[in-house]
């Protein structure tokens, strides 16, 4: 497992922007066998929380530009008759995204940034689609974390978009955010659009905000 770097503290950066930089370039500094050794740990820690083994409906994201990858839970999943779910930006744009369900044989393409997602054409993918609020668990993709359970996406607020009704009262899936543990800083300023989490898991830990 790779140490623990020296956490960073987001007041020496001037901005939320220079910070993410940061944390990008060091999640992209680990080297394939130090990702290797952090994807399983972080998988064999989702294996033991009592969110992820009561999940029926789970959606999680295929990694992009270093983030900690959870594809390794996904046969774990299958195995436990776990219907499995990835992230799709809507057409027509709002920046927001659906979630189609997915296995090993399910038709992909890259969207606009890059990233397989399962085909949308022909409307095939509405008998695949789950509404959000019907999901049991979604893992999301940080950038940055802190102790508190602070957490800082992309920049995008494709999930803050999409999982904004969680603030309201009304069946939610439980979110939990994942990263490499070297993107954790000792303080993390909240965004007022940044949607909480219930959890974040790392190769290292667990917090619970």
């Amino acid at each position: 497992m790779h140490a623990r770097q020296d956490t960073l503290v987001s007041d020496n950066f001037a901005s939320r922007r220079q910070l993410r930089q940061e944390l990008r370039r060091r999640r992209r500094a680990l080297s394939p066998r130090q990702r290797r050794r952090a994807d399983l740990a972080l998988c064999r820690r989702l294996r033991q929380l009592p969110e992820v083994r009561r999940a029926r409906h789970v959606a999680l994201y295929l990694p992009n530009d270093g983030e900690i990858d959870s594809r390794p839970l996904i046969p774990w999943l299958t195995r436990r008759g776990v219907r499995v779910y990835l992230p799709v930006l809507k057409p027509l744009s709002d920046n927001s995204l659906w979630f189609v369900h997915y296995h090993p044989g399910t038709p992909m393409r890259r969207n606009r940034f890059g990233i397989p997602e399962p085909q949308t054409r022909h409307g095939a993918h509405r008998a695949r689609r789950r509404a959000t609020w019907a999901l049991d668990l979604v893992l999301l993709p940080l950038v940055g974390f802190d102790a508190q359970g602070q957490r800082m996406g992309m920049g995008g607020g494709f999930y803050d978009r999409s999982l904004a009704f969680t603030r309201r009262p009304g069946p939610r899936p439980t979110l939990i955010g994942l990263a490499h543990d070297c993107q954790r800083v000792d303080r993390l300023p909240s965004a007022p659009w940044d949607v909480p989490l219930d959890a974040i898991v790392s190769d290292l830990g667990v917090i619970r905000p």
